[in-house]
Order: structure tokens, then sequence, then C-alpha cells
């Protein structure tokens, strides 16, 4: 008898530790889902178009295909969002727990087989561990099938209530139609049975307490983020490191004069210094020095680039001209998530011109950025070509978007081609500086840019440029204007705004940015030979 007591017993502990490991579990994974859901639902750039382009194997064209169709990715975002929100809400509270356990099991099928974590198939994708076979998706999908299939009376929660309360209800009605009609009372419950106690019903609103604290936490994690609720994101870093004073004293944020001013561009606030995309591509322009873009590479980890970010935001740079591929959106998202709010000038460029061209372009609107422009690359070549059917393309497709659209050149004669055949272009990216740098060379074949493959000259005809801008009415983002590091920001600033640009697009390392404001500020008011007025 006593063994008998003591096996029960020890049943008893077993029987209430399952219970208590598959709701932690069950709230644990909810928890994950729905603070998943609640970030994408109140992040308005948030796409899951990067996630699908980067996709690998067997299912990758599928996965691509939905990525790149304007209908139908907008409702992959919808129901993505939607679906990690609704399945959390059932898992914390274990409400519809089979429903939601069996969606969420399916949800992270989809995203594995998406991004497998196979040899092979990983190189170039942004993961947050090492895995081989087994991650995360494929961990918490095992435990949601687990979820889904045990009986729910093991897992405290909504739906154990709900289930008592129809059971109680379902007792009372056999035991009254059971009882004399002059005994229509009803025996209390065991304590085997359904009862609803007082801890009974404490226990299946367990999530309860959870909630409190998954509320308090997302609220807590917004202010810190929010920089206008959180005077620590306002102290902004001087991004000045300690090998590079042994040299030189750069300037800090607190030497910065006053904040860049700024122009628009349509309805975009945009400042006048424009942070170039050098930090992320790191590509330097660098010409015969071969090792500067690995270099630029190793310095410029992800957290650089959200100081540098920083910093160009604290002093008033509220823009960043970058490219557009899987690993600036991921940058830039996450950069955001922080609490970040420079805007991305997009730099699209065709994949392949005999498919489907405007990719890219598709994939930089979907993920928030704030303009879009076709490279000075594409359209040189465009041009050159005389395939202006590519131009009608691309913008029949985004015209009327709701973000500005522009033209990027190196060559004078695109500019040229879009104002004469009447292109509804918003601004232009135009390389513009003069030849007083010093590996300019008088005599060298000044052949079309399209075709220099030496990477040493950047504007062919400055001064014809400027003249012919003085005509266009549209704002002019100018680049290259430091000739790729060859002349000095107080020369290439000056030249530029005095050629007619309405903003300047510079690569910068963090510790130039301060400087760079400065000397900026400085010019913009000491104009003395420009012409053209200001478009923006």
């Amino acid at each position: 008898m006593v063994n008998q007591k003591s096996e029960q017993a020890d049943n008893f502990q077993i029987k209430a530790a399952i219970s208590n490991l598959l709701t932690i579990l069950r709230i644990i994974i909810g928890w994950h889902f729905l603070y998943e859901g609640i970030v994408k639902l109140f992040n308005p750039s948030w796409s899951a178009s990067a996630y699908l382009l980067e996709s690998t194997w067997w299912f990758s064209g599928i996965f691509k295909a939905l990525a790149t169709d304007q209908f139908i990715l907008p409702i992959v975002n919808f129901l993505n969002t939607w679906g990690l929100i609704l399945i959390g809400l059932g898992l914390f509270l274990g409400l519809f727990t089979r429903i939601a356990a069996w969606a969420g099991a399916g949800l992270l099928l989809l995203y594995y087989l998406a991004h497998p974590p196979f040899t092979g198939l990983m190189e170039g994708s942004a993961v947050e561990g090492s895995y081989i076979w087994v991650n995360k998706n494929l961990i918490e999908m095992v435990i949601l099938v687990l979820l889904a299939i045990v009986p729910v009376r093991w897992m405290f929660g909504a739906d154990n209530l709900i289930q008592n309360r129809r059971k109680n209800k379902k007792e009372a009605v056999i035991r009254i139609k059971e009882s004399p009609v002059s005994q229509v009372i009803v025996e209390p419950l065991s304590k085997e049975g359904t009862k609803m106690d007082r801890r009974t019903v404490c226990k299946n609103l367990i999530a309860l307490p959870f909630m409190g604290g998954f509320t308090y936490a997302v609220l807590k994690d917004y202010a810190y983020k929010n920089p206008e609720l959180n005077p620590q994101l306002q102290q902004r870093p001087d991004a000045v490191s300690s090998a590079s004073t042994k040299f030189k004293t750069f300037a800090g944020l607190s030497e910065l004069k006053e904040q860049v001013p700024k122009g628009k561009i349509k309805n975009l606030d945009i400042s006048r210094l424009i942070c170039g995309g050098n930090l992320l591509s790191g590509i330097a322009h660098s010409r015969d020095l071969i090792y500067v873009d690995g270099l630029m590479k190793q310095y410029f980890t992800t957290e650089r680039v959200w100081e540098t970010f920083r910093l160009c935001e604290a002093c008033g740079i509220n823009s960043a001209l970058v490219r557009t591929d899987t690993n600036t959106v991921q940058l830039i998202h996450k950069y955001w998530k922080q609490g970040g709010k420079i805007q991305w000038l997009a730099q699209t460029k065709t994949i392949d011109s005999d498919k489907d061209f405007t990719i890219n372009a598709q994939l930089a609107m979907d993920n928030g950025a704030s303009a879009i422009y076709i490279q000075g690359d594409n359209a040189d070549v465009w041009v050159h070509e005389g395939r202006f059917d590519l131009f009608d393309q691309w913008f029949s497709r985004f015209q009327g978007k709701g973000i500005p659209l522009g033209v990027g050149a190196h060559e004078l004669d695109v500019v040229k081609s879009m104002e004469s055949k009447g292109y509804p272009v918003d601004f232009y990216m135009k390389t513009i500086h003069d030849n007083k740098y010093w590996s300019y060379q008088a005599d060298e074949p000044k052949v079309r840019t399209i075709k220099n493959n030496h990477d040493n000259y950047w504007c062919r005809e400055p001064e014809a440029t400027a003249e012919f801008m003085e005509t266009v009415s549209k704002p002019w983002i100018g680049f290259k204007v430091l000739a790729a590091g060859s002349i000095r920001p107080e020369h290439g600033f000056r030249y530029a705004f005095e050629s007619g640009t309405d903003f300047v697009c510079v690569g910068m390392f963090d510790y130039q940015v301060v400087e760079d404001c400065n000397i900026l500020t400085d010019t913009l008011k000491g104009l003395s030979n420009r012409k053209r007025n200001f478009s923006a």
C-alpha cells in the first residue's frame, strides 16, 4: 500500500512537471512569434522580399517569384505579419492551441525551406549563428508539432478553461436528468473531475502575468530605441578611433558648427550633404591601390556603419545614397529597428536587360527606399546604345508610386536626352568636379566613361555640364565631387555648388563626418560665383 501511494505521488509529480514544462514552452514560443509580428506591423518599411530573394535550394524559384511580384508580395507581407501575431497570441494564451501550433509549424517549415542550413547553401546568407541541418526554425517547428499532438489538458491555458466549463455544463445536465424531479440538486464533482475551483482557474490563466511582462518589455524596448524618448541616444559618439588620433586630431561632434541645411526633392526633405554608399559597398574607387577596397570592408563592420549613420543624423545628414541588394536591405532595416531615421536613396541597377530589369528597383521600393534612381552606368549604356525603350518601361512601372524617381549619369548626354525627350525625372545624379587633381592627365584620351576601365576620371566635361544644368530646373545631386578622394572637400564642395548642384553626395569615413559638415555649411554661406538657381 505504501509503495502504491508513493508511485501515485511520483506519477502526480511527473504529470505536473510535464504540464508546467509544456505550458512554458508554449508561452515562450508564443512570445517569440508575437513580438516578431508586432515589430513587422509597426515597421512600415518591412518586407519579406529580401528574405525571399536570398532563398536557396529546390524551392528558391517559387520564393523569388513571390518576392518580385508586386501584387503578390503585399499579400505575403500581410499574411506573414498577421500570421505571426495571431499564432503568437494563440500560443501565448493557450487559445485554439492546436490550430496555432500547426499553423506555426507550417510557417516555420516555409522559413526552413527558404533558407535550409545545408552545406554549400548558406554562403552570403545572414544567420545568427553556425548551423548544419538543424537551426532554430527546425527546433521550434518540432516543439510546435509536439504541442499540437499532445492533449490540451496537459497544458494550462484558455483552451483548458473552455473545455472544463463545457464538460461541467454537460455533466450537470446529465445529473439533472437522472435525478428525480423533486431533487434538482447537482453534487459537487470530485477533485479528479472537472471542478472549476479557484486554483484551477488561476493555473489556466498563468499566461496573463506573462502577457503583462510582454507588454512592459515591448514598451520599454520602444522607449529605449526611440531617440525622442531616450536621451542617451541623443548623445552621439564622435567616432574617432584611438589609432587615428595618433596621426591627426579629427573633429568630434562637440565641434559641429551647425546642422547641415536641407532642400526638397518633391515632398522629400533631403540634407544638402548626403552620405555616400561606399561604407556599405566597400568600393573605394581607389584606382591602382588594389588593397583599399579590402581595408574598407574590414573597417566598416555592421556596427561601424550604424555608428556612422548615427553620427550623420546628429550632424543633420538625414539621407544616405546606397545601392540596392539584400545586404543593404537587412542592414538598414536593423538600423531602423534600433530607432535610426536616416532616409535611403536607392541606387538601382538592371539585373538582366533581356528579362525583368526592374527587379532591383522594385526591391528598393518594397523595402522602404525614400527615392530610387537608375544607376549611372546603366543610364550611360542605355543612352549610348539608344535603348530608350528601357527608360520607357522603367518610368511606366514606377511613376506615380509616391516616391521621387531619378536618373544617374557620368555622361552629360544622358541628362540632355532625358530633358529633350521629356522623361518624368524628379532629380538627376550627375558627376561634377574640375580637373585640378593629382592624377589628371591633360593628354589622356577622353573616351566615354562607359568605355573607361581605368577608374581614373568621372566628369569629362565639367564646364559643359555646369552650363547645361543652368537650363535644367530639376534638382541635381552632384557625385564624385571629390574625384574619388583626389580633391579636398574645401575645393570640391565649392566647385560643385558654384557649378549649380543642389546637393552633394560624398563617401565619408566616420571620423570625417563632422569636418565635412562644417566645410559644407561654410561653403554654402560663401558662394559667390553660382549662376544656377537652387532647384530644391
